[in-house]
C-alpha cells in the first residue's frame, strides 16, 4: 500500500501539543532525550517551532511539526491522519497547549469563554479519541493543567474553570481507557517562568510573593513540569491512574487561595 511507503520506524512516538516553547518544549526535550520521536503541533511562531525541531534531531531523534489550530476539530482529525501516515503509532499524548484570558469572570464574553474551552478542554478530547486509535500497544495520555482549577486566582477564572474540566476529563478517560492499557494522568503545576504567566498582572510581584509562600523558596521552572511528565511516561508510574499530580514546590500546602 502507499500509505506503508511512508511510514517512518520510530521505537517510540510522542505528540506534544504546544510543544514547541516554555512548557511544551521543556517536555519535547526531555521526552527526546529519552530517545522518543516527537511530533509537535503549534499555532503561530514558525521560527520557534524550528528551533525546537533542530534541538530535538540533535539528539538523535526524529521531529515532525504541524502547524495547526486546535481549535478546529477538522483539523485535529487531519493532524492525526498526518501522523498516521508518517508514523502509523503513538505512544504517548501529551497536551501542554493553552490559552487563556486574564479579567474577571463577569467580563468575560461567550467568544472568550469558547475559545479557552476549546483550546484547553475540547481539544484535549478529541486529541485523546484519536491517539488511543494509534495505541494499540498501550501508552500514555497526559493533560498539563494549573492551581487554578482547583484553586482561586485574580482574574484566572476563564482558565480556572477550563482546567478544572480538563482534570475531571482525565478522570473518565482514565477509567474508560484503562482495559486498553491507555493511562491518562495531569501535571498541575503552581506558578511557572514562562511567557504566558509573565502576561499575568504584576507578573513580577506576583513571582516575589509567590516564591516566599513557596516551601522550595523559587517559582517553578518548564524543567520541573517536564520531568514529572517525563515520569508519568515511564513504565515506573504504571500504577497511577486518572491522577492529578500536583508539582508545586509545595506551595498549595500552604495557600488556600493565590
Amino acid at each position: 500500500m502507499a500509505l506503508n511507503k511512508k511510514i517512518k520506524q520510530v521505537s517510540r512516538m510522542a505528540l506534544v501539543t504546544g510543544g514547541s516553547r516554555g512548557i511544551g518544549k521543556a517536555i519535547s526535550l526531555t521526552l527526546a532525550k529519552e530517545g522518543i520521536s516527537i511530533a509537535i503541533a503549534y499555532l503561530r511562531d514558525d521560527q520557534a517551532a524550528e528551533q525546537t525541531a533542530r534541538e530535538i534531531r540533535r539528539l538523535g531523534v526524529d521531529a515532525w511539526l504541524y502547524r495547526m489550530d486546535l481549535r478546529s476539530p477538522e483539523e485535529i482529525k487531519a493532524m492525526f491522519h498526518k501522523i498516521t501516515e508518517r508514523y502509523n503509532r503513538l505512544d504517548f499524548l501529551i497536551h501542554a497547549a493553552a490559552l487563556g484570558v486574564f479579567k474577571p469572570m463577569i467580563e468575560l464574553s461567550p467568544l472568550q469563554l469558547s475559545r479557552v474551552f476549546d483550546i484547553n478542554v475540547r481539544s484535549f478530547v478529541l486529541s485523546a479519541q484519536e491517539s488511543s486509535k494509534l495505541m494499540n500497544s498501550g501508552g500514555s495520555i497526559i493533560a498539563v493543567s494549573s492551581l487554578g482549577g482547583q484553586r482561586y486566582i485574580t482574574k484566572y477564572g476563564a482558565m480556572g474553570i477550563a482546567k478544572a474540566s480538563l482534570e475531571a476529563a482525565v478522570r473518565y478517560l482514565a477509567v474508560e481507557l484503562a482495559p486498553r492499557n491507555i493511562r491518562v494522568n495531569a501535571v498541575s503545576g503552581g506558578p511557572v517562568d514562562t511567557l504566558g504567566v509573565r502576561k499575568f498582572p504584576d507578573y513580577k510581584k506576583g513571582k516575589r510573593e509567590s516564591a516566599k509562600l513557596t516551601p522550595a523558596g523559587r517559582i517553578g521552572t518548564p524543567k520541573d513540569i517536564a520531568n514529572v511528565v517525563n515520569f508519568l511516561c515511564d513504565d515506573k508510574s504504571a500504577w497511577i491512574q486518572g491522577q492529578t499530580l500536583i508539582a508545586d514546590g509545595g506551595l498549595s500546602l500552604r495557600v488556600a487561595s493565590l
